[in-house]
C-alpha cells in the first residue's frame, strides 16, 4: 500500500508485516545538503491504513547503549498499541503475536529500525515488543493507544528457547525485570488465565 498526500509531496507506503496486523510505514526520505526531511507520523496515512491516529495518546523515548536489550513487553488486556521508531542510532526490533485468536499466534518478526531509513513499526495490542540497540546509542520513540496502567505489563524472556530469537548481539545492559523475566509459558499463563 502507498498512501501519498495531495499537495504536500511526502509519501509514505505501508507493508504489511507477516504477523497479522503488524504493518510497517516506509517514508520517503528528502535528503539535501542540508540533511534530510521525513515525516514520521500522518494522520492520513494512519487512516487510510486502518488506525485510527486519534487513539494514540502518550508519546515516550527511550535511550539504550550497545547491546541493550528492551522486552519482550506486553500488557494485560486491553493492552496498547505502538507505533515505534529509532530516532538515533539503530535497533534490531522484535514483535512477538500473543492473540490466541490471531492466524500468527506465537510467531515472531524481526525489524531493523534505524535513523537512515526512518521505518515506523505498528505493533498492535496483545503482541510483545522488544528491541536490542545496535549501535552506541539508540533512541527508540513510541507513540502508545493507551494510557499508562501501573502493575499491566508483563514481560517475557528474551532468550526464551520456545521462541529462539536470534538476538544478533551479546546482551548488554537490561533492566533487572528484563533479564530474570519468567519464560514465555508462564506469561501466556496470566494474559490466557
Amino acid at each position: 500500500m502507498s498512501f501519498r498526500r495531495r499537495g504536500v509531496g511526502v509519501a509514505v507506503d505501508v507493508v504489511p508485516g507477516r504477523i497479522a496486523d503488524v504493518m510497517e510505514f516506509v517514508p520517503h526520505v528528502h535528503r539535501d545538503h542540508r540533511g534530510f526531511f521525513t515525516r514520521t507520523f500522518d494522520a492520513a496515512v494512519a487512516r487510510a491504513a486502518g488506525l485510527d491516529p486519534d487513539a494514540f495518546v502518550q508519546d515516550s523515548q527511550s535511550r539504550s547503549s550497545l547491546g541493550g536489550i528492551r522486552g519482550l513487553h506486553v500488557r494485560r488486556s486491553p493492552g496498547e498499541a505502538k507505533l515505534v521508531r529509532c530516532a538515533h542510532g539503530a535497533v534490531f526490533d522484535v514483535v512477538v503475536d500473543l492473540r490466541p485468536t490471531s492466524p500468527t499466534y506465537l510467531q515472531w518478526e524481526t525489524f531493523r529500525l534505524d535513523d537512515v531509513d526512518h521505518h515506523v513499526l505498528h505493533v498492535p495490542r496483545g503482541c510483545a515488543h522488544g528491541w536490542q540497540a545496535l549501535t552506541a546509542t539508540a533512541d527508540v520513540c513510541y507513540r502508545i493507544d493507551a494510557e499508562h496502567e501501573p502493575g499491566s505489563g508483563l514481560t517475557a524472556a528474551y532468550d526464551d528457547p520456545a521462541l529462539g530469537i536470534p538476538w544478533p548481539l551479546p546482551p548488554g545492559e537490561m533492566s533487572r525485570a528484563d533479564r530474570e523475566a519468567p519464560p514465555l509459558a508462564e506469561v501466556l499463563a496470566v494474559l490466557n488465565g
